[in-house]
């Protein structure tokens, strides 16, 4: 499949639902090719941002750029734009052939057999071939996902848009979903603009992401960039998860380091921490960042432990641990000290 993908920008877009800022100034370039996505919490407008993409809402202020043409009063079906919903959306009373056809049928540019060309190269990409004489309600939660894709790329268009299209599956179809996806989208190489409030979706399917809060741009990067670099607390905590800890509250420590003793603030990923020995000696805890707690409970999670950890501090604060598991759990009440193998500074 040939689809000649484009480069998408939105250049400073703002939008109102009556007096409330949804969208505002959001500046973001979508590279030709790209996966992108945009990730933040329920009602933060990414799917508004989606819906002005793809021409059914217009902005109060700002344009929409496709392949650097301004798009942004372009009626949706001259865009170029396939979509793919929460629900799929797909025909209840038509086979699967039928719903590929659908969109081709009305844009009826092209001979039968073109089109019936087109859907079952689409449907060989796809793996779904041998599902073509099948309703929806035959199909699983997955096929249903690869069919409803299937109907957006027959019409070739030059971007995708993916609105939380994996969040009706399970768990694990969702992980076998979500690497089918990539593959598919490395394949055809068409540039995709995915929506989700699913961490571990952003990580594993993006080029890049970016992080929205209330309408607002809080950091674009890579996966990586965005995990290592978090530019606030929000992304740190959009992004895995994240303890914030004053170094008050750090046990006594002797380390030469400049940029260390002018933050107020460390930032730790819960598998950054690494139980000790609380009675090593000390002489080895100096030289080293620690914290010592009571733990309140723990999570088995296979390899590693989740600890929630109530520091001893004026205010009692919860941290998160992800420890390697060991033979027997850690007791709630236990005194534990955890050595802080990395972390970001906050001054």
């Amino acid at each position: 499949m040939n689809s000649s993908s484009a480069s998408l920008t939105f250049k400073n877009v703002s939008f109102s639902f009556g007096n409330t800022r949804t969208i505002d100034d959001f500046f973001l370039e979508v590279k030709s090719g790209s996966f992108t996505t945009l990730l933040g919490p329920s009602g933060c407008g990414k799917t508004t941002l989606l819906k002005i993409v793809s021409g059914f809402l217009t902005p109060d202020s700002g344009s929409i750029l496709i392949d650097g043409a301004d798009c942004t009063f372009v009626p949706p079906e001259k865009r170029q734009i396939g979509m793919v919903f929460q629900d799929y959306a797909l025909f209840p009373h038509m086979t699967v052939q039928k719903n590929l056809l659908y969109g081709l049928e009305i844009k009826n540019k092209n001979s039968k057999e073109e089109n019936f060309a087109k859907i079952h190269k689409t449907a060989r990409i796809l793996g779904i071939a041998n599902l073509l004489e099948r309703f929806p309600h035959e199909l699983s939660g997955g096929q249903q996902q690869r069919v409803a894709l299937g109907r957006a790329l027959v019409l070739e268009p030059k971007i995708l848009l993916m609105d939380e299209p994996l969040s009706s599956l399970d768990a694990k179809l969702r992980t076998q979903v979500r690497e089918e996806l990539k593959d598919v989208q490395s394949q055809i190489g068409i540039t995709t603009l995915y929506v989700t409030h699913d961490q571990e979706e952003a990580l594993s399917l993006s080029d890049t992401i970016a992080v929205l809060k209330a309408g607002k741009l809080q950091q674009v990067g890579t996966p990586r960039q965005i995990y290592f670099e978090p530019a606030n607390d929000f992304v740190a905590d959009a992004v895995g998860r994240a303890n914030f800890i004053k170094l008050t509250d750090l046990n006594e420590f002797e380390i030469d380091n400049p940029s260390l003793k002018e933050a107020k603030t460390l930032t730790v990923r819960p598998e950054w921490f690494l139980k000790i020995n609380i009675n090593a000696g000390e002489k080895e805890t100096k030289n080293c960042l620690t914290v010592s707690g009571t733990v309140v409970s723990t999570a088995f999670l296979g390899q590693t432990t989740r600890c929630r950890i109530r520091l001893n501090n004026e205010t009692s604060q919860i941290l998160t641990a992800d420890l390697p598991t060991e033979d027997e759990d850690l007791p709630s009440g236990q005194k534990i000290t955890l050595k802080i193998e990395k972390y970001l500074l906050k001054k």
